[in-house]
């Protein structure tokens, strides 16, 4: 357990949130349990530990860029759902103003 008591119920206003007596209790006891682990992490020696953002290292994957040839209009536009000529026609997302 803490150091410090936590006013749950103030807590709670703070955050505008209404706590029934028993939310109150198992919240607090909850919370005592976490800062109770967060008090047992500080106490590991992190000196050799270099700081990062991510546990898992990232990293970009790129490929090499390949020139290759293109589909033929006519062949992508009998795939596409609906077609306008040489155009994709897609459904209208602005309304036309009345």
């Amino acid at each position: 357990m803490p150091s410090q008591e936590i006013d749950i119920r103030y807590v709670a206003k703070l955050a505008r949130i209404a706590l029934t007596d028993e939310e109150v209790e198992v919240f607090g006891r909850q919370l005592g349990d976490l800062l109770g682990h967060v008090e047992a992490l500080s106490e590991l020696d992190t000196a050799s530990i270099a700081a990062t953002a991510q546990v898992v290292e990232s990293r970009n994957v790129e490929r090499e860029d390949v020139v290759s040839g293109c589909l033929e209009r006519e062949r992508v536009l009998e795939m596409a759902p609906q077609a306008q000529g040489v155009y994709f026609r897609v459904p209208r997302i602005i309304a036309e103003e009345t």
